[in-house]
């Protein structure tokens, strides 16, 4: 694919299905050129096939669909086109019929909604939204950013990437009685009317029911409709460690009749399961649908609650009912019985893939990774997990009922399609919003392999997995070597737009996953703590080599050898940058928004408080050994260096002080800033810096790898 073809790539959301499982219904968006954002709508889809796919709703993007209980309403989150206040591009709830009709939008919160939940008796919802300090974000009329208050600090854990200062906005819980979708439509008042008393209002009238010292996301009722389970985080303040827990409330449905909107007398948050007393995070709640098993997941997080390396998610159970009774007040006091009952292995399986999801009456669906896949795994409350759906691809999300199980996935050759599974039968494909421009572009395709010792592996030099791409054509072609971020991420089988403008502009991709990726066990990804830069660059280098042997010019000729490229983003530009200052075979490198700097990421970067104490250690040695920027005076190979102006991960100095570096020493170079955009540009940035960044990623390969074949 070319640059300009990033606006036909559509991906897909968790579906949702009717309780009959005869419709699901799933969000698909994609890159707008025209208004430089990202725009979406509803499809329902029959699931036997029968009829085409429809489209449901036409906002600018709606996404996130949950079905009613009782099949009738449709709940969505919907967000208007960029541009202007961002508190009016917020995404709102919206509701509208299954069958069709005209959505209706029912919160208006100023920073928006970011997750829902109905109660089972569909009467009510429950969203979570960020709750704004008074004075902060418009909350006040003619006070701009500039002009807020000071903030004050009291942990380091106070700022997020794509979010910015997080405790003047902390996720609350509040809900709203479904309104009668056949009732008297509301209007904004004008003119003599504007201000008159007694008028009723725009939206229904939402009850808060959590405070502001805390977080609470995540929100599922139980089956009474009368509490409310959630993920929460302790009520002293930010900062202190990484976990959290799951909390119950009480409903509105519970509260004082007549109250007014805004009030929150819903009753004190309760601890379910986490807390200072036991060294775990728990998150994810879900509740079965006979109400009799509450499913989480938790991570063993250590003593001090910031050992997340490697940390993977587990899938816990613990009976609902006595989780409502017996949950207590105060984060650090969790009931001795409500102690969840690990149903997976974390050494093995990660089930950190996303939330949990229902299946039949009292079992659960999760998403776990695993060799650059992401499956489905099925259980009970007495474990056994069983993988129901495994692809050369990954399971976005999944929805069970009325014997049908829908799936959002994506494959090698397609960014999103929903389909249906029966067991023991393959995915039956039932819509792919991107069939129809797919066969112009010709995906690459890739080539599973495995290098290291040989092919054969050792303990000391274990085998890599990893992806070949080759451009059509005669060869050799030019060779990129594409490092992944995290460090404990995964590339994947799915379609890559990345791999797919490299090789489609005629270079070939080496991408493997070394130690330190997700995926391959908990060993495998903690491998490289107090290692960064030894175990991990091994691996890469050896799937390259490996790669060179059987495709290089003494193999199959399809790759040279001689012009190779290397490249990375986030930990992927760290080792970029470490390689480059080792290793000097590579004749171009871009390093993209790198972690260059773990010292100063200490007090800059919004992780940097516990990353880099985590993965590289607390003394000031260990962090200027495993530093590339101790180590820039090493390197001499041509350097890209592209960064986001407002990306808290690594922040711009990070790059700015690497680049000046290299220039200084006369290293030929460049440095590309993108403003407006954060951490997550490659992923999420604005359609048209999206296209600038691969358009500037080709110019520097094709000054450096000239594509021409220069053997006879």
């Amino acid at each position: 694919m070319r640059p300009d073809q990033l606006d036909l790539i559509t991906t897909v959301d968790t579906p949702t299905l009717t309780p009959d499982g005869r419709r699901l219904l799933v969000g698909a968006a994609r890159a707008d050129a025209t208004t430089d954002g990202y725009t979406g709508q509803l499809w329902v889809v029959a699931t036997d096939g029968s009829a085409p796919p429809r489209r449901l709703t036409r906002g600018y993007r709606d996404a996130g669909a949950r079905l009613s209980p009782d099949g009738r309403t449709v709940a969505f989150l919907r967000s208007p086109a960029p541009g202007g206040d961002p508190s009016e591009s917020a995404p709102q709830l919206a509701l509208i019929p299954l069958d069709g009709g005209e959505a209706r939008t029912v919160t208006d919160r100023r920073l928006g909604v970011t997750g829902f939940n109905w109660s089972p008796d569909a009467r009510w919802i429950v969203f979570a939204s960020p709750e704004p300090e008074h004075g902060r974000y418009g909350t006040v009329a003619g006070v701009g950013p500039a002009a807020e208050d000071p903030r004050r600090m009291t942990g380091p854990d106070h700022r997020m990437n794509g979010v910015g200062y997080t405790a003047d906005k902390p996720s609350c819980l509040f809900e709203i009685e479904v309104p009668d979708p056949d009732g008297e439509p509301v209007f904004t008042p004008r003119g003599r009317m504007a201000d008159a008393p007694g008028l009723p209002p725009l939206v229904p009238p939402a009850r808060r029911l959590t405070d502001r010292d805390r977080e609470a996301t995540e929100p599922v009722y139980a089956a009474d409709s009368r509490h409310i389970f959630f993920t929460t985080t302790p009520a002293t303040g930010f900062g202190r460690d990484l976990r959290t827990a799951v909390a119950v409330v009480r409903s509105r449905a519970e509260a004082a009749a007549g109250a007014h909107a805004g009030e929150h007398d819903a009753g004190p948050v309760r601890l379910v399961a986490g807390g200072t007393a036991v060294p775990r995070g728990f998150f994810s709640p879900c509740v079965s649908r006979n109400g009799e098993w509450l499913y989480l997941l938790g991570q063993e997080l250590g003593e001090s609650g910031l050992e997340f390396v490697a940390a993977n998610a587990a899938v816990y159970a613990v009976p609902a009912p006595t989780a409502v009774r017996g949950a207590t007040e105060g984060w650090g006091r969790p009931a001795p019985q409500l102690v969840p009952r690990r149903l997976t292995d974390p050494e093995t399986l990660n089930c950190s893939g996303g939330p949990l999801q229902l299946s039949g009456q009292d079992n659960v669906l999760a998403l776990a990774e695993t060799r650059g896949k992401t499956v489905l795994v099925w259980m009970s409350h007495h474990g056994r997990p069983e993988v129901l759906v495994e692809h050369q691809g990954e399971v976005i999300g999944a929805s069970e009922a009325g014997g049908t199980l829908a799936v959002a996935y994506t494959t090698a050759d397609s960014p999103g399609r929903v389909g249906v599974q029966q067991r023991g039968s393959g995915l039956v494909e039932l819509f792919d919003p991107n069939r129809s421009w797919l066969p112009d572009v010709r995906p690459a395709a890739a080539r599973e392999r495995e290098y290291g010792a040989a092919s054969g592996g050792t303990q000391d030099q274990p085998t890599v997995h990893g992806w070949v791409f080759v451009p059509p054509g005669p060869g050799p072609h030019p060779v990129i070597l594409n490092i992944h971020g995290g460090p404990y991420a995964q590339y994947t089988w799915s379609w890559f737009d990345e791999t797919q403008v490299l090789v489609a502009a005629g270079y070939a991709v080496v991408m493997c996953n070394p130690r330190g990726s997700n995926g391959y066990g908990a060993a495998h990804g903690a491998a490289i703590r107090g290692r960064f830069g030894t175990v991990d660059v091994q691996d890469v280098l050896a799937f390259l080599d490996g790669a060179l042997d059987e495709f290089g010019p003494e193999g199959t000729g399809e790759l040279d050898g001689g012009r190779l490229g290397i490249q990375g983003g986030s930990y992927g530009g760290y080792l970029t940058a470490w390689i480059t200052a080792h290793d000097h075979r590579f004749t171009a490198a871009i390093v993209e928004r790198g972690y260059l700097d773990p010292v100063s990421a200490l007090g800059s970067s919004d992780i940097g408080w516990f990353f880099s104490r985590q993965y590289m250690g607390t003394g000031l040695e260990d962090l200027q050994r495993q530093s590339p920027l101790h180590h820039v005076d090493q390197v001499d190979t041509p350097t890209l260096v592209m960064h986001s102006e407002e990306d808290l991960r690594c922040p711009l100095e990070h790059a700015q002080r690497y680049y000046q570096a290299l220039w200084s020493r006369g290293v030929e170079s460049e440095l590309v800033v993108f403003p407006g955009e954060n951490h997550e540009l490659s992923r999420s940035g604005t359609p048209w810096h999206r296209r600038a960044r691969f358009e500037h990623i080709l110019r520097w390969w094709d000054s450096h790898l000239a594509r021409e074949v220069t053997i006879e």
